[in-house]
């Protein structure tokens, strides 16, 4: 189905490879339009309730693919950079759990994609940065402004305009991974994760994502012009009116193990 990705659902989650090992899985045209159909997927087939996306080989992804920026004009390049923005912001906005398994280079647009995710378990041998600089270019697909709210301003202004690469302790430290794992687990503890997650609510796990990126983003796309607050007091009232919540009281006050349906 995919040229770029290999896929596997296991027990409700869909694990994402990208398979450009090669070319250390770097991001062209092809993975953006693999990635918009495997996010899809994610959104519309009952059967994927969380998502993991990593890489194969050494790199998660060791950036975007220099060899397709030589020729693009300012028009292409602004048209390239609003693409892979339109899909990360699917891969974050998405209402089931994705979260990057972080496995080695997270450089550059692969540091933005992980940054799109949830968030992020990276094994002990990871590194991340955005060392556009070096090329005389800035983040294109989101990264000035996830790794600001992620690290922080001034982190993420050293990093960026030093083009620092970071190994996945600092990255720990500074609130850019979750969790840093030895290789070999990597994918157990993300699926452990999601697994946990995947025995509550599916509609409150919605409503959480979407709140807490309107707690950090400022886009009118994702608050509707209303506050924070606002939102989570008219989500929270929604929650009322779905038979998870019913199950979910129901199943506290009668002492025993809740099952949601999605409802």
């Amino acid at each position: 189905m995919y040229q770029t990705l290999l896929t596997e659902l296991d027990q409700g989650i869909l694990i994402i490879t990208i398979n450009r090992p090669d070319k250390l899985n770097a991001l062209n045209k092809q993975v953006f339009d693999d990635l918009d159909k495997a996010v899809d997927e994610i959104y519309q087939r009952d059967d994927i309730k969380a998502a993991v996306i990593t890489g194969s080989g050494k790199a998660f992804v060791a950036g975007a693919d220099i060899a397709e920026f030589s020729s693009l004009s300012k028009h292409q390049a602004t048209a390239l950079s609003n693409r892979g923005q339109y899909v990360f912001q699917k891969i974050e906005s998405a209402p089931k759990p994705i979260v990057a398994a972080v496995n080695g280079f997270a450089l550059g647009g692969g540091c933005e994609l992980a940054m799109s995710c949830h968030f992020r378990v990276a094994s002990a041998s990871a590194k991340f940065g955005q060392p556009e600089v070096n090329l005389g270019l800035i983040p294109g697909y989101g990264g000035t402004q996830r790794l600001t709210q992620l690290v922080g301003k001034g982190k993420s202004m050293e990093w960026q305009m030093t083009g620092q690469i970071v190994d996945a302790n600092e990255a720990y430290q500074f609130g850019l991974v979750n969790h840093v794992v030895e290789a070999e687990q990597l994918l157990h503890k993300t699926k452990e994760i999601l697994q946990v997650i995947q025995s509550k609510a599916p509609l409150a796990v919605a409503k959480i994502i979407d709140l807490v990126n309107t707690a950090v983003l400022s886009d009118s796309a994702y608050t509707n012009g209303k506050s924070g607050y606002e939102k989570e007091a008219e989500l929270f009232g929604s929650c009322f009116e779905t038979e998870d919540m019913k199950e979910g009281t129901s199943a506290f006050l009668e002492k025993r193990k809740p099952q949601f349906n999605g409802k």
